[in-house]
């Protein structure tokens, strides 16, 4: 049985004394030596040194609260045995206080681990969605090239006196468009300028054959989307539409804010889905791939992964017959306004 002789705030500062002992022996340990052999974990010498240090502590403790007395505290029998007691039980419980200080560092250090490795992971996804959004517009700039100097060529190959003014138009527009291509992000009014331009250097090469009107809310101007979106629907249009119909026809550009979504449509009065146009599909395509919208050609194809890439699976891309001839090409995505 105890028995206490001082009062209980020399019990309690006794206690903090030795809990300071035992806390400045784990952290000069922690960090000391720096190097250990193979043999030693650095926790186990911790774990060690704490339970050693205990007699120590309760000696020095002892020690300056018995300084005073007649005879030394070690000669008192009772001081002796509380003494004796101490040193137990500082040494039976500091080693799992430790151990308990250990596995709570342990788990503090793993989740820190955990969140550097989400932030480094969420890092390289981002850094693969860009690159991969950037090979994609890469494959945008010939596709459209290719296609639109092929239109110049035909000009020049069939000696059209049209064809100078047509290539001075391209130039123009070209000089305007190209650097824009790979640029990550760009707004639906330069998208408008963009396919206004296009449809104008076709009219050039075409006038009785192409007619066409470009419209959008006001709204929808300042709102972003991967460059060439609207250009790739008007070229889709253009080539898969009124180029093989003997009369031409007349493309309808129209972009509007509906429902927080952009929606954009190009509605050509061409042959039509199905006549001339294999490769086409028919129906909705949405962010997930799902429908019945098979057999895209390259240019929507792209767009459409675009698209996913930079608004996710709130994608809509859907490719619908006019009657009583012609094609609607749509697409609805989130609309966000570009950042000043």
């Amino acid at each position: 049985m105890f028995t206490w002789q001082l009062t209980y705030l020399m019990l309690i500062g006794r206690l903090l004394f030795f809990g300071l002992c035992g806390l400045l022996a784990f952290g000069v340990f922690e960090v000391w030596p720096k190097r250990l052999p193979n043999w030693i974990a650095r926790w186990a010498l911790q774990v060690a040194t704490v339970a050693a240090i205990m007699p120590l502590a309760v000696w020095i403790g002892y020690s300056v609260t018995n300084m005073g007395l007649p005879e030394p505290w070690w000669r008192n029998q009772d001081r002796l045995i509380g003494y004796g007691t101490f040193t137990f039980l500082g040494m039976l419980l500091a080693p799992w206080i430790t151990v308990a200080a250990l596995l709570k560092q342990i788990r503090n250090d793993a989740q820190q681990q955990a969140m550097a490795f989400d932030l480094e992971r969420s890092e390289y996804e981002k850094q693969a969605l860009n690159a991969r959004l950037r090979v994609l517009q890469a494959q945008v700039e010939p596709h459209f090239l290719f296609n639109t100097l092929a239109n110049v060529r035909e000009l020049v190959t069939t000696g059209s006196t049209r064809a100078p003014l047509v290539l001075d138009s391209l130039i123009a527009y070209l000089r305007a468009a190209v650097p824009r291509i790979n640029e990550p992000m760009a707004t639906m009014a330069q998208e408008l300028d963009l396919a206004r331009a296009y449809l104008e250097v076709m009219h050039m090469r075409m006038p009785d054959r192409l007619m066409f009107s470009v419209e959008a809310d006001e709204a929808v101007k300042t709102l972003n989307c991967p460059p060439m979106t609207l250009l790739t629907l008007v070229e889709n249009a253009m080539r898969h539409g009124i180029d093989p119909a003997e009369d031409g026809g007349h493309i309808n550009v129209r972009v509007t804010l509906e429902d927080g979504c952009c929606h954009a449509e190009v509605i050509d009065s061409g042959i039509g889905i199905g006549i001339g146009n294999a490769g086409l599909g028919m129906g909705l395509v949405t962010g997930q791939g799902t429908g019945p919208g098979i057999g895209l050609g390259t240019g929507l194809a792209n767009l459409r992964e675009r698209l996913q890439l930079q608004f996710g699976a709130d994608v809509e891309l859907k490719l619908s017959p006019v009657m009583p001839h012609g094609t609607r090409a749509e697409i609805r995505f989130a609309a966000h306004a570009e950042q000043e």
